[in-house]
């Protein structure tokens, strides 16, 4: 058995059970601190709900031999020193000199192969550890009942010597992982995965349809960009044969909150959001229902505000009037220093900081050039056999410095045939005095933009920016440390360096459909100065298209499954995560096609 120091905190039965069930997701909510409610997580805290209304004093055992009186005691809580382990017991029955630990699950019991039934073996430990820790209390403890809220039954069973093993076998496995910065492998096609709260952290199929391959290639040998791209043809034929489950959720039903009017003040009743103008509620929103609030220019919030905000792990976006991303308000996140701690080590290896900014720029070209492709009049056949040159130097380039170069020359080419997107013909819309705005694109312009297409360029980079940016927290990385884009006082150089290859595919996207759709006129365009910038009015506009564009299912290249852009997002950024921990090799870069 592993010694526990003094300092170190107790082991949690509940965690035990959660080792024996799979010790990836143990990981996850232990180690990592990861917890994400779903539907059988709600319906077993309601479980609980009448368990945990009243906490009872359990008394001294040599107390409890003196009486022979049946009794029940409920939310009892106890530890052991000697196994490092505590456990809150939801009900205790005691009958004279002898105590049952009783636990109250959602579900139904096992069912054995001669039709009996029996406890779940994750049921079984968590109860062993709760009679280990009354043993070491002084307490006399034989059997443990666990009661099935869906069957309405209770199951009874031995706490034996071969279960006691089996339990403290556990408790120091689990205690080893712990110490530990290595995550256990994924369950493999297990039919645990589609009821668990964390598929969608865990990944579990796609973690391993990604290091999973027919074939075996030599890094040395090909870029980390032609290696994906042959794996992913390999595996797209696999697949053919074994479709693979989707698992995660194609959409959120959360949505982002966006406020954009000068003035506008924002308080707290409750879990309800009141945004006033000039002190008359304009609107209401239910933190349960959105899942960022974003603002623009100056806009109020009173402390109780943020902190329910806070509390409820919501992000809160700042921005200028013009769309200059400031920065991020959030709770304290998630507490995973081994990730951070593997982001820091790989960013100081050159070679491997190359490979994955190869592939990112590659991904780019190739996605904008798709974009020409799809949506151009007449994508002229010279820019796209540049661009598809260009994208096969990036995934060859020898420096930084010669892929910053590559990457520039495409963005020249791509944005020369920009305006052939444009789909709508605006020459009636100047007055006389030709000083009303046209979606006219000559070339890329920023800091600040002068036409109406490059202010909602900027503005839609920026709002990608923001949203990889929250991502880059919610997964536990230090959003300001890149690989490609390199460390500026300010400057989120990790969303952007995954921002790369989602320029064209969201937020040129999301502008040529706020553009050609006419949900953006010209009147939604003021000018100061040089600079164009957005009215209030035209953000709300683009804002929609955004999310439209945000909320559109897309086919994953890799996995099959339908999912929406902001889903993709974050299973991106997750798969990254896979690779500077080890799980996987190489990042695939999301490409369509």
């Amino acid at each position: 058995m592993i010694r526990v120091d003094d300092d170190q905190s107790l082991l949690p039965a509940r965690m035990v059970n959660e080792f024996v069930y799979c010790p990836r997701l143990f990981y996850y909510e232990y180690v990592e601190g990861v917890f994400v409610h779903n539907l059988e997580t709600i319906e077993g805290s309601q479980v609980h709900g009448r368990v945990d209304q009243k906490e009872d004093d359990l008394p001294p055992a040599n107390e409890l031999l003196e009486t022979d009186r049946p009794a029940k005691r409920r939310s009892v809580t106890l530890s052991s020193d000697k196994y490092g382990v505590i456990a809150k017991l939801d009900l205790l029955e005691t009958d004279g000199s002898v105590v049952t630990p009783v636990d109250y699950k959602r579900g139904e019991p096992c069912k054995a192969d001669d039709g009996s039934l029996e406890a779940w073996p994750a049921d079984r430990a968590q109860l062993a550890v709760q009679a280990l820790v009354l043993r070491e209390n002084g307490y006399a403890c034989d059997e443990a009942i666990v009661y099935y809220a869906k069957t309405k039954q209770r199951v009874r069973f031995s706490i034996d010597d071969t279960l006691v093993e089996e339990t403290i076998q556990a408790i120091d496995s689990a205690r080893e992982l712990a110490s530990g910065n290595v995550i256990p492998p994924p369950l493999d096609n297990s039919p645990k995965c589609p009821r668990c709260s964390l598929v969608g952290i865990c990944l579990p199929d796609e973690t391993r349809r990604v290091t999973s391959s027919p074939k075996t290639y030599s890094p040395a040998q090909l870029t980390l960009f032609e290696l994906e791209a042959e794996r992913t043809a390999d595996l797209a034929d696999a697949s053919q044969a074994e479709e693979m489950r989707r698992l995660v959720p194609s959409r959120d039903d959360l949505r982002p909150l966006y406020l954009n009017q000068p003035g506008l003040y924002v308080g707290c009743s409750g879990r309800v959001l009141q945004v006033k103008d000039k002190k008359k509620v304009i609107q209401q929103v239910r933190l349960g229902e959105i899942c960022q609030v974003n603002l623009f220019g100056s806009i109020q919030m009173t402390t109780q505000a943020i902190q329910a905000i806070c509390q409820a792990e919501i992000p809160i976006a700042y921005f200028s009037m013009g769309g200059w991303f400031y920065g991020v308000t959030h709770g304290l996140g998630v507490k995973n220093i081994y990730l951070r701690r593997e982001q820091f080590r790989w960013a100081d290896i050159p070679s491997f900081c190359l490979r994955l900014a190869r592939a990112l720029v590659a991904g780019k070209i190739k996605n904008q050039r798709t974009l020409l492709q799809r949506n151009h009049v007449e994508p002229p056949k010279s820019a796209l056999v540049q661009m598809k040159c260009m994208q096969d130097d990036a995934e060859k380039a020898s420096s930084m410095e010669t892929l910053l170069g590559i990457e520039g020359n495409a963005a020249r080419v791509y944005f020369q045939n920009f305006q052939g997107m444009i789909k709508i013909d605006d020459a009636d819309e100047n007055d006389e005095t030709g000083k009303a705005f046209r979606f006219y694109f000559q070339s890329r312009n920023r800091r600040p933009p002068r036409d109406p297409i490059n202010a909602l360029l900027s503005l839609a980079y920026s709002v990608l920016a923001k949203d990889l940016t929250i991502i880059c927290h919610t997964v536990g990385f230090d959003p300001y440390l890149g690989f490609y884009h390199q460390p500026r006082y300010g400057r989120a150089a990790l969303a952007l360096d995954l921002m790369e290859p989602f320029r064209a595919l969201i937020a040129d996207s999301a502008v040529l459909s706020a553009i050609n759709t006419r949900m953006i006129q010209p009147e939604h365009f003021i000018r100061a100065g040089n600079a164009v910038a957005l009215t209030a009015d035209g953000r709300k506009a683009f804002f929609r298209a955004y999310e439209q564009r945000m909320d559109t299912l897309v086919t994953h290249p890799l996995f099959g499954y339908r999912v929406n852009y902001r889903r993709i997002l974050e299973i991106q950024c997750r798969l990254l995560a896979r690779v500077l921990t080890g799980e996987i090799t190489n990042y695939p870069v999301f490409v369509t096609r």
